[in-house]
């Protein structure tokens, strides 16, 4: 990651709350394009920083944030290798306890603008050395603040509902109800920004009346999820949906089992993409979260890649999900720089969506299974306003 935290002090007294943090000193670096480097950010106490004030600057007493540029301490002979390390910032949390409260605003607002402060040092900016440089300095600030809190709701995660299990229970009767398409606009009247389907080859769940009835009848946008085979491929050019989602599609398994193998197939796929994009159709590839699968979807001329969820949310342990859960936001992040869009799905359930939906490198999560289980017990509206909740909380990084 970009941003490397380290606490160093009781937060017993300020509940902090760390992911949001990273997740803010991300978009900073973003937004400063520096995501190739590296920074380290250092919580501590007053008396901490107090130690480091006087050291370093001769100064008395506890100040709010200190930046060390790693060039400035560069040996001159390693001038020449490539360093991706912008330096250290350390931040006393006691200060900025008792600075937020005198200003009125969150510790975390106050943090947040520290951190800017301090990578804005790191990126050359010295508000002493002169009059203009500080105008300058603060000027800067404020924008980067100003955006940060503008980009609330455009950085909200967007909720998608996959129906096609209202089409399974359907099916399993051999009879006209429930009908997705009816689903669908109840999923949309409670709050869902898109509707995701499934037209499999062998017409499980979805079917061919049902997608072109959702095709004149949804109000947000219609992602069809489909394998890349020829009859699919032409019923999905004429009907024209505002996106597509190639996955992997085997006959005999129940649900989609993984992620398409997009590097050992790129000349096949680029065909279909090449076919969509013509027809102006974005096309999204479900893939597993791993740097070779991200690289191939962008070279194969992608718009969007959905990664896989699957093993996150089937992880048997803490451990194991945590490091799934690294796999992802590593993926994301990788695919978001490379200018891919990045959509997230499949298995996620109301334990397990809020953490996907936190990081604010993923557009949209497409949800199915776990909504259509609780519209059972609660109603669909309710399920549906239920997992928006979460997935609404979640992504708020304000």
């Amino acid at each position: 990651m970009p941003a490397q935290f380290t606490i160093n002090c009781d937060t017993s007294r300020f509940r902090l709350n760390s992911r949001l943090l990273r997740r803010r000193a991300a978009w900073l670096m973003r937004q400063n394009r520096v995501t190739n480097h590296e920074v380290s950010i250092l919580l501590v106490d007053d008396q901490e920083i107090s130690w480091l004030n006087n050291h370093y600057r001769g100064k008395k007493g506890p100040t709010n944030v200190l930046s060390f540029p790693f060039a400035e301490e560069m040996d001159p002979c390693l001038t020449t290798i490539p360093v991706k390390e912008l330096g250290d910032i350390i931040i006393s949390v006691e200060t900025a306890h008792n600075e937020a409260k005198k200003l009125k605003v969150s510790l975390h607002d106050r943090l947040t603008w520290l951190m800017t402060h301090g990578l804005l040092h790191l990126l050359g900016y010295d508000h002493e050395r002169s009059e203009k440089e500080a105008e300058a300095m603060w000027a800067r600030e404020t924008n980067l603040i100003n955006q940060l809190q503008s980009s609330r709701s455009t950085q909200m995660t967007h909720l998608a509902i996959n129906v096609d299990h209202v089409a399974t229970v359907r099916e399993a009767r051999g009879i006209n109800e429930p009908d997705p398409v009816a689903a669908a606009a109840l999923c949309e009247l409670a709050g869902a920004a898109g509707i995701v389907v499934h037209l499999r080859e062998d017409r499980r769940h979805i079917n061919d009346r049902d997608v072109r009835l959702l095709r004149e009848t949804i109000k947000t946008r219609m992602n069809l999820e489909m394998g890349a085979n020829k009859e699919i491929i032409e019923i999905a050019l004429d009907l024209q949906p505002d996106m597509v989602t190639l996955v992997p599609e085997k006959r005999q398994e129940l649900t989609t089992e993984g992620g398409l193998n997009v590097a050992g197939q790129k000349k096949k796929l680029a065909k279909t993409i090449a076919k969509m994009d013509k027809a102006g159709i974005p096309v999204s590839l479900f893939i597993d979260p791993e740097q070779r699968q991200v690289k191939a979807a962008l070279d194969i001329g992608a718009t969007y890649v959905e990664l896989h969820t699957g093993r996150y949310c089937d992880a048997t342990s803490e451990k194991e999900r945590e490091e799934e859960y690294q796999l992802i936001a590593s993926a994301a992040e990788e695919a978001y720089q490379m200018g891919l869009r990045v959509n997230a799905g499949h298995g996620l359930d109301y334990q397990s969506t809020s953490k996907i939906a936190s990081l604010d490198t993923i557009e949209e999560l497409s949800i199915g299974h776990a909504i259509i289980s609780r519209a059972v017990f609660v109603g669909i509206d309710q399920a549906v306003k239920e997992m928006l909740a979460i997935v609404r909380d979640a992504s708020m990084i304000f």
